[in-house]
């Protein structure tokens, strides 16, 4: 075999590398998917309005934006079996946070009892409601851990005292926030930052807004913002007493006592360990996933390479020391190489292998 020949052969090689690896990688990837649990028991799932899908439902009309919104993920509903009447419906969510703010929106628009339980929203309109069946309906919702099983921190912020907890109301978007009548210009808000924004009423007194950013930085940003927006508004905002801790800024609007008004902004504080389970921006999400994707394609291209480089080696070397014991030379030996004196002596160059006989001429 000539070394044309050999070289042939490592193309060859390289070849099946490069399309054998790919395939490999491809195979790695195919996964079984197995469809998801039904939101709702079988006695729900046999009436003729019986109903399931992704993402918000067509019939979900003005709510659907909030529900896109917060995050939703599937949906099921279906009639209850005689003696009762009525409909239960199940919204899933991508995690506790955006299934809360789903709650304290729904608890207002929707015509039934509406209850949550982990990242799940169920509403009921059954009359008279089984207990039984309801209790399977819970048990049957799915169970998520980790911090998507979390619920929301800006919530547990909100002094108790005085509180109307029917008055609660948790966004997560414009849509959202819109909805439950806030106060404050989308835009000055901060959406667009991953803000979380929470309100509620307090008896014989005014409303209380808590915002919480993802940084100082953006909450001092957006707090300024809000505070030119109230001074721009004037009285007609009530008494506003603003107040900013690191991440969270809270205001006071409507008919507070000055003092009262005070002393509850100034008794909120951040808690020792904040644990932040909103999602971050759409942008945070597509810079990590690019970075991803290049850290995989250089480990990939890195490994390709190291084993083609490993195969070149074997060839190549291979190759030589084949070509060379066909031709009766020793494989790892060079005679003919010569060898250099550059002491300085007058000494005359021998040849390697020769027993030191000067070379004649």
């Amino acid at each position: 075999m000539g070394v044309s020949g050999s070289f042939r052969v490592v193309s060859w090689a390289l070849l099946g590398v490069a399309l054998v690896v790919p395939a490999v990688a491809q195979e790695a990837r195919t996964m079984l998917a197995m469809p998801p649990t039904p939101l709702l028991p079988e006695a729900l799932r046999t009436g003729p309005d019986h109903d399931a899908g992704n993402g918000a439902p067509a019939w979900s009309g003005a709510d659907a934006p909030i529900l896109v919104e917060d995050g939703i993920k599937r949906y099921e509903r279906g009639n209850a079996p005689a003696p009762a009447r009525g409909s239960v419906t199940v919204y899933q969510f991508d995690d506790a946070t955006g299934a809360y703010a789903a709650y304290t929106y729904l608890r207002r628009s929707a015509g039934g009892k509406v209850t949550q339980s982990g990242v799940s929203v169920v509403i009921s309109s059954l009359k008279p409601e089984p207990a039984a069946l309801m209790k399977t309906v819970e048990i049957g919702l799915p169970k998520i851990g980790g911090t998507k099983g979390l619920a929301p921190l800006l919530p547990t912020y909100l002094p108790q005292k005085g509180l109307e907890k029917d008055s609660v109301r948790y966004a997560l978007g414009p849509a959202g926030y819109q909805s439950m009548g806030g106060g404050l210009p989308v835009g000055v808000v901060g959406f667009d930052k991953a803000a979380e924004v929470v309100t509620a009423k307090y008896q014989g007194r005014g409303t209380l807004t808590l915002l919480l950013y993802p940084t100082p930085q953006i909450a001092g940003d957006h707090g300024r913002q809000i505070a030119a927006e109230m001074n721009r508004e004037g009285s007609a905002a009530g008494t506003v007493k603003l107040r900013r801790e690191g991440t969270l800024v809270a205001m006071t609007t409507g008919s507070w006592n000055a003092a009262e008004a005070k002393a509850l902004v100034e008794s909120i504080h951040l808690r020792d360990q904040l644990t932040w389970n909103k999602p971050m921006p759409l942008e945070f999400h597509a810079e990590v996933k690019k970075t991803y994707n290049l850290l995989t394609s250089i480990a990939i291209f890195c490994g390709v390479g190291a084993l083609a480089a490993i195969i070149l080696g074997l060839f190549l070397g291979g190759g030589r020391a084949a070509i060379r014991v066909m031709q009766g030379k020793p494989a790892a030996t060079e005679p003919e190489f010569l060898r250099i004196d550059l002491s300085g002596r007058s000494e005359p160059i021998h040849a390697e292998g020769t027993g030191g006989a000067e070379p004649k001429g």
